[in-house]
């Protein structure tokens, strides 16, 4: 666990919105799938971006739940509402500005949601450790604990293009210069642990696809995007000139044309108990 100061390296442009609202689209019904919302749960969802998966438990849980979406980012939070806006679910979700390192609930809040979750936060924050503990102080004894995030250790293209293997090294180390951990996946059962939570089970989510999938393109998309969206912060501090960047860039590209290509990526998934 580092404690430099952390950033959030992709940024919060349209492209990213937009990568954003398409890798929500692909994942959602797995998480949704492991999570297991039950009818009436109140819910804390911890850096809800965009939002898609927030407001999903909420139809899960039901008109009688309570859902609550925190996010530090304005533009995320703006974009959740604008697609709340446009399904007609202004209501259904309350969307919140907040800093997850820092969590600010109100006197009656704390220990009173059935769940807490959160998905691709932890390995964008200086101390994933706080933000569990936070978590648990959040739920009411019994309550759940739900943790999603990212080891970039498993990523596996086949046949692999020329340079990726490099820059998706370069790109993980990025995240530990912005005092991140592209890595934390691995982790996700000992810092419920660590934070009081009873570990219960983990789990991945697979993310992936084949050539001739209907999900392929997607996800072909969707890597080109988190790489191109990086690129400044990869060409940073590796030791990588431009112009291999763009060439592995054009072979990741002919990767997806390929009748062959395929895709083996997954999130780490894991829930704690917060002990009576």
């Amino acid at each position: 666990m580092t404690e430099k100061p952390s950033h959030y390296i992709h940024g919060t442009d349209p492209d990213e919105q937009r990568r954003l609202s398409l890798l929500n689209d692909i994942l959602n019904q797995g998480s949704l799938r492991e999570l297991a919302v039950q009818g009436g749960e109140s819910i804390l969802d911890l850096g809800c971006g965009p939002g898609q998966l927030t407001r999903l438990m909420a139809r899960a849980a039901g008109p009688e739940a309570r859902v609550v979406g925190i996010d530090r980012s304005e533009a995320q939070l703006a974009e959740a509402r604008r697609l709340a806006g446009l399904d007609g679910e202004e209501g259904r979700v309350e969307f919140r500005a907040g800093d997850v390192l820092d969590l600010s609930l109100g006197p009656g809040e704390w220990g009173s949601f059935d769940v807490a979750h959160t998905r691709f936060l932890l390995e964008h924050v200086s101390d994933p450790l706080a933000v569990v503990r936070a978590m648990v102080r959040a739920v009411k004894p019994g309550g759940r604990v739900a943790l999603e995030d990212e080891d970039h250790d498993i990523l596996r293209l086949w046949p692999e293009p020329e340079g990726l293997r490099e820059v998706w090294r370069a790109y993980a180390e990025s995240y530990s210069r912005a005092g991140n951990d592209p890595f934390v996946g691995r982790k996700l059962v000992q810092l419920l642990y660590e934070a009081g939570a009873r570990p219960r089970r983990s789990t991945f989510i697979f993310f992936g696809a084949g050539a001739g999938d209907p999900l392929f393109p997607a996800i072909a998309t969707n890597i080109l995007g988190v790489l191109r969206g990086a690129k400044p912060a990869i060409l940073a501090g590796a030791a990588m000139d431009e112009g291999v960047f763009e060439r592995t860039m054009d072979a990741l590209r002919d990767w997806g044309d390929r009748p062959d290509a395929g895709f083996w990526y997954a999130m780490a998934w894991a829930e704690g108990i917060r002990p009576a």
